[in-house]
Parts: C-alpha cells; sequence; structure tokens
C-alpha cells in the first residue's frame, strides 16, 4: 500500500505544481481565463483633459496673444487702453517722428529737470553761486549721457544697415520697421539729445535766476 500510494503522492504533487506555475508564468491563469486587474478607485492626479476642462475661460494675467513663448505677460496695467495709449505716445514708441525731433523732446525733458536736484541738494546750495554751480552740473551730466548714448550706437549698429526693429506686430499686423534702430537714426537723437538737453538746461537757469521766479527760488 505504501509502495503503491508514493507514486500517487508524487503524482499529485507535480500536477499542483505545474497548476501554480503555469496561473504564474502563463497570462491565462490556472483555470484558462486571462487576468483581470482590479478597477483603481483612486481618480487620476493629473489629466490633460482634466487641466483643460478646469481652464478658467478668462485669467487677468495671461501671455501676450496666448502664445506663452513670446516672453511677456498681459496684465490690466501694462495691457489697459489707457497704459497702451501713454506709452504709444512717448518719444520712444512715436516711430511717425523722426529721430532727431525725438531726441530734442527727450533732451528738453531730461535738461530742464535735472537743474533743481543740483541746485536744491548742491554742494552749493547755501551760496550765491547754487543756480550757477547747478546749471553747470546739469549741463555736465547731460554731456556725459549724450557720450554714453553715442557709445550705445557705435557698439549696437553698423552703418548702411537696415533697421533692426521688427516690421511686424505681436498680431501679425506689417508695420514700417524704427529708423531709430540704425546708425544714422541714432545719431540723429543722439544729437538731439544734446541740444535739447543743453536747451533745457539754459531755459531752467533763465526761469530760475534771470527772471527771478519767487515760486522757484524762495
Amino acid at each position: 500500500m505504501a509502495a503503491v500510494a508514493s507514486p500517487m503522492a508524487s503524482q499529485l504533487k507535480s500536477s499542483f505544481t505545474s497548476s501554480v506555475t503555469r496561473g504564474l508564468v502563463t497570462p491565462k491563469g490556472i483555470s484558462g481565463a486571462p487576468f483581470r486587474l482590479a478597477p483603481s478607485k483612486r481618480a487620476p492626479r493629473f489629466t490633460v483633459k482634466a487641466v483643460q476642462a478646469d481652464k478658467p475661460t478668462f485669467q487677468v494675467i495671461q501671455p501676450i496673444n496666448g502664445d506663452p513663448f513670446i516672453g511677456s505677460l498681459e496684465t490690466p496695467v501694462t495691457s489697459s487702453p489707457l497704459i497702451a495709449w501713454y506709452l504709444s505716445n512717448l518719444p520712444a514708441y512715436r516711430t511717425a517722428v523722426s529721430p532727431l525731433l525725438r531726441g530734442i523732446e527727450v533732451g528738453l525733458a531730461h535738461g530742464f529737470l535735472l537743474v533743481g536736484p543740483f541746485v536744491k541738494a548742491g554742494p552749493l546750495r547755501n551760496t550765491e553761486y547754487a543756480g550757477a554751480a547747478g546749471s553747470l552740473a546739469a549741463g555736465g551730466l547731460v554731456a556725459i549721457l549724450s557720450i554714453c548714448l553715442t557709445m550705445y550706437g557705435i557698439s549696437s549698429f553698423n552703418e548702411g544697415e537696415p533697421s533692426i526693429a521688427p516690421g511686424l506686430t505681436l498680431t501679425g499686423r506689417k508695420k514700417e520697421p524704427d529708423q531709430l534702430q540704425t546708425a544714422d537714426g541714432w545719431a540723429k537723437f543722439t544729437g538731439g539729445f544734446f541740444f535739447g538737453g543743453i536747451s533745457g538746461v539754459i531755459w531752467a537757469y533763465f526761469l530760475l535766476y534771470v527772471l527771478n521766479l519767487p515760486y522757484f527760488v524762495k
């Protein structure tokens, strides 16, 4: 009996081992039915559809024209009609005006406003030479700024080359490239800035100490 039971036990053991091995290795399992993974009850944390569905229809801050590769953002300040109108009327962006006149306008504003700080906060502010010293210092600063503008133009633009300003707006509309971004245009702008700056300094000195306006000197 022991001799008969031993082969049967060995055969059952071998059959069980092969069934378990087949179930672990083969894709159909022990019963021949394919394995089925239990469905996960956890919702996916990140999907493209979920992001697109949750995206708001209006954002306060967003890329210009919806293109993140431009590298600039639209905000209620930078893209408001009032700010756009103000920036478009600054001399630096008024492309319809010649670079010479734009330089004169910028120089007049800077030269006129630079006299006050030098007169009221300069080392000779408590002497009778405050006006002359402040005006000379403002004129010297205008000259230094003009030299810096000249150096920038020489290092940035080549003589005879076309304007490096873009010929398209951000919306794709064609426009005339700004002539300020050329060697000749920048030279005219620098000359206009020097002339306008010195003129602004002289005009400020004339108002303060030649006409002797009491509201400015007291």
